[in-house]
């Protein structure tokens, strides 16, 4: 039995037959990892040691029948962005001495840890996680599962393309624009950005309120198990909210009848799709209307707030780098240094209109969740494209923000989104579907998207032969 193929909830049914032990899928998911690394370049590091210690562990407590919390034994990866005690936090960036005590767990990793997960290592990002597409001047171009000369996009592209080819089945994102949203698409996995201090952050993220942390996993019932580990206050983080109320799991299988739900292929056609992506969300939403939710095509009240998006995402970026040296900012990837100097000619004054600008669309997008429960978009207008490059060959945009029109508004926001793979473009690479609720409504995204997973909908697309 191939332990990769399998979800957590898999695993931990397995576990708890005692038809297989952590031990047996932590060591099949580390075999994993090394075999893909040379062609995806999913992780900066692995922890193979720690890793296969806490899965003895925790075989341990599965033989006494004592298991530690929700994932106990279960193999999960974390971005480079997040601290794993233990273990450096270099977040894409050679600025980072890694020779400091790392004696910290970022709050969604601390509770993991007291669950019980199993460590297998960190993930790639570009650096600071500063763009839609991953690759840094630390670790080089991660690539993407379906075409290794595709792009996995980013920020989160080392976590999707690990989950993809099955090295653990949960990982821990983060989501400043699109970055779990985006790679997730791209790779063919599910992923969800939750309402923000759902999962609390820390150290706080340079980019603000923006950021948000997130899982990425195969499908949205795994996720709505790790929500229920990670969504639980921290005392770090003053922006975090209270615990949910009930657990997400439990309530997966309310299903999707009498949902309203609005269909925006476009944004009102402020956004050109590709016909394959258009084709394959279409599908997918009349499967919705299928199922049961009275779905409307209609678009919501706002025009592209990418202006303010840059303001705030800019000088985020520019106060990072503030106090480099000359020497310590010559080593950043061009384009961060280009967005850097950007954001330092930014005034206060533009700071609070880009602000302005975002409690306007919190606004429109209050009033339009009173009428609709979701909103559902494309994730992406397009597929994967050349690994590398921040923009498509041939572009006419600058930034990544050209391409991901459909991600940044909801972080605005604060928004629950998600993003479900609902098939291919016609040269087979996944396609995204997009799921946006009201803020808090994290349980209405998953119930949609576990309903689209139960009916066989939100399957990725198998991989082509060879890739695992």
């Amino acid at each position: 039995m191939q332990l990769t193929d399998l979800t957590a909830v898999q695993l931990l049914a397995g576990y708890r037959k005692g038809e297989f032990t952590p031990v047996d899928a932590t060591e099949q998911a580390l075999e994993r990892a090394r075999r893909i690394q040379p062609r995806v370049n999913a992780f900066v590091r692995l922890t193979e040691e720690d890793a296969l210690a806490r899965a003895r562990e925790s075989a341990g407590r599965w033989r006494r029948g004592a298991p530690a919390g929700l994932v106990d034994g279960v193999p999960v990866t974390v971005k480079d962005i997040l601290l794993l005690r233990g273990h450096p936090t270099l977040r894409g960036t050679r600025t980072i001495p890694e020779q400091r005590g790392w004696d910290e767990d970022a709050p969604p990793v601390a509770r993991l840890r007291e669950h019980g997960a199993v460590f297998l290592g960190k993930t790639t990002t570009p650096e600071y996680g500063w763009k839609a597409v991953t690759d840094s001047p630390l670790s080089g171009i991660t690539r993407n599962p379906y075409d290794p000369t595709r792009t996995s996009g980013g920020s989160s592209g080392g976590s999707a393309a690990a989950v993809a080819l099955g090295a653990g089945p949960l990982s821990l994102g983060t989501d400043g624009g699109g970055s779990i949203r985006i790679p997730a698409a791209f790779c063919g996995i599910f992923g969800l950005k939750p309402t923000y201090g759902r999962v609390p952050l820390y150290p706080a993220s340079a980019f603000g309120t923006l950021s948000h942390t997130g899982p990425m996993t195969r499908d949205a019932a795994d996720a709505a198990l790790l929500l229920d580990v990670i969504g639980a206050p921290d005392p770090r983080d003053w922006s975090a909210l209270p615990p949910a109320p009930g657990s997400f799991t439990e309530r997966l299988k309310e299903g999707v009848h009498g949902l309203r739900v609005a269909y925006s292929p476009s944004l009102g056609g402020q956004v050109a799709v590709r016909p394959g992506v258009a084709a394959a969300v279409r599908r997918a939403v009349a499967q919705l209307a299928d199922l049961g939710a009275y779905v409307e095509e209609t678009d919501p009240d706002f025009s592209d707030p990418v202006d303010a998006f840059h303001t705030l995402w800019f000088s985020g970026a520019a106060r990072l780098t503030q106090r480099f040296s000359a020497h310590r900012r010559q080593q950043l990837d061009p384009g961060l240094r280009e967005i850097c100097a950007e954001g330092a000619r930014m005034t206060a004054l533009d700071y609070l209109a880009a602000v302005d600008v975002r409690m306007d669309l919190g606004r429109r997008m209050g009033l339009f969740h009173e009428r609709y429960h979701l909103l559902v978009t494309p994730t992406l207008p397009l597929t994967a494209f050349e690994a590398g490059r921040e923009v498509p060959a041939g572009s006419v945009f600058r930034r990544w923000t050209g391409w991901t029109p459909f991600t940044y508004p909801f972080n605005l926001t604060q928004q629950p989104a998600a993003t479900v793979p609902v098939g291919t473009d016609g040269d087979g690479l996944p396609v995204g579907m997009q799921i946006v609720a009201a803020r808090h409504r994290d349980d209405l995204v998953l119930r949609v998207a576990h309903a689209l997973y139960e009916a066989g909908v939100g399957v990725a697309a198998p991989l082509p032969a060879g890739q695992v």
